[in-house]
């Protein structure tokens, strides 16, 4: 029988909770407060007697995701359903050099949001940076500058959970942008119906590819395994400055320290990624305005490519930023098909494809999984070679019992 999920701490106990911060930011009681457990992540924690309202479960994306999208409007084009069924898809980069050099990919994402602040006069961007006094941990913060966006641009492979955040575009005198994870999106998604001032004050939802967040641990195995000491690091860059750059370390005096290269810290922090991550059918942020991620298909290893990013446009909203931001001269875009985005994130649309077995192996051991409706996760499934399905949920069933995933309690084991 499975267990119920009847409280924040249920959803954390049983490891599905994704460190949005949205229970936090939601709880009326002001009870919720996040906590980094180095070992698994970003973490509530009730401070006092909770009651019975249910306002933080009802908002949160770890217990379940509802697609923008139905069954009834699925695509007979495979490629676009994967993708989510975007409304338009392109290819391109930021105009601005700088901002493509410092980025990510193509610094698209970072020339969105500038040109919301410059030309649409949005109020600020609320997103995710590097913590000045722990640079390996994440704090949320708000932009309102150009030269602000260009310091806190980059990946950030570690928690974050900017919904915490979320109060200060509620409150503000003007419609700001919002920037997160997939999982961040979804909680937006849903708080944004019963509060009628946080959803005037969303001017624009962006969110980024996410394959899952590492715990602070995975970061701090790293610097330990480039013979480096945390209390001489104070700055930690994983991406950006090329295309698509790698981990980086620096001293006080900016001195580098060491390096990695991004698909080698990337091999070795994935590995620190909660369950819950790997249970997530939205690497592509169904619920934003746009999401953005990188153009795989065009990086050739040789680091000529200075950067280029895919968006994937979900919204009119979306659709009508992307196309004044290219008019105005922030962004550089081309259209691209379903399957030029598809062969840009195969890595993604693998595990979309897999998560149907990944979530039956846990429920036969009656270990409680998220509720995802309207991504066609059993169509995607049944598209493997049944070689590949049966791959999946024997390892799944591997993995649940020698983690002890059917015990309530402990990220990992």
């Amino acid at each position: 029988m499975a267990h119920a999920i009847r409280s924040i701490q249920d959803v954390v106990d049983w490891r599905l909770c994704m460190g949005c911060g949205a229970c936090q930011y939601a709880c009326p009681h002001h009870l919720v407060r996040l906590e980094d457990i180095v070992r698994e992540g970003l973490r509530p924690r009730v401070q006092g007697e909770c009651g019975e309202c249910r306002v933080c479960l009802d908002v949160c994306p770890g217990l379940g995701v509802q697609s923008a999208w139905t069954q009834a409007e699925s695509s007979p084009r495979e490629a676009a359903r994967e993708l989510g069924r975007p409304l338009e898809i392109w290819e391109g980069y930021a105009a601005d050099a700088e901002i493509r050099f410092r980025a990510s990919s193509g610094g698209a994402l970072t020339a969105l949001c500038l040109y919301c602040l410059e030309q649409e006069a949005m109020s600020q961007v609320l997103h995710t940076a590097a913590d000045e006094k722990d640079p390996w941990r994440n704090r949320t913060v708000q932009s309102t500058t150009r030269e602000e966006l260009l310091a806190r641009s980059g990946s950030r492979y570690a928690p974050s959970s900017p919904c915490e955040g979320l109060a200060a575009l509620e409150e503000a005198a003007r419609p700001g942008v919002f920037v997160g994870k997939p999982c961040d999106a979804a909680a937006v998604a849903a708080l944004r119906k019963t509060r009628p001032a946080l959803d005037r004050n969303l001017g624009l939802v962006l969110t980024f590819f996410c394959a899952g967040v590492p715990s602070t641990e995975g970061t701090l195995d790293l610097i330990h395994e480039l013979g480096q000491l945390k209390a001489e690091v104070s700055q930690v860059r994983y991406r950006g400055r090329g295309w698509p750059g790698g981990f980086e370390l620096r001293r006080a005096d900016g001195v580098v320290s060491a390096r990695l290269s991004y698909r080698a810290s990337w091999a070795k922090l994935t590995s620190y990624r909660a369950l819950r991550c790997k249970l997530c059918p939205d690497g592509m942020g169904e619920l934003a305005d746009v999401a953005c991620g990188d153009a795989w298909r065009h990086q050739d290893g040789t680091g000529a490519n200075p950067g280029m990013s895919l968006l994937l446009v979900r919204t009119e909203r979306g659709r009508e930023m992307v196309r004044r931001a290219v008019a105005a001269g922030y962004l550089v875009l081309r259209p691209v098909t379903d399957e030029d985005a598809a062969a840009s994130q195969p890595s993604l649309l693998q595990k979309r494809r897999e998560l149907y077995g990944r979530l039956a192996g846990l429920r036969a051991l009656c270990i409680p999984v998220p509720r995802l409706e309207g991504f066609a996760l059993r169509e995607s499934w049944r598209e493997l070679a049944w070689t590949r399905r049966w791959r999946t949920l024997a390892g799944t069933l591997q993995r649940a019992m020698r983690n002890g995933w059917w015990r309530r309690g402990g990220e990992r084991a």
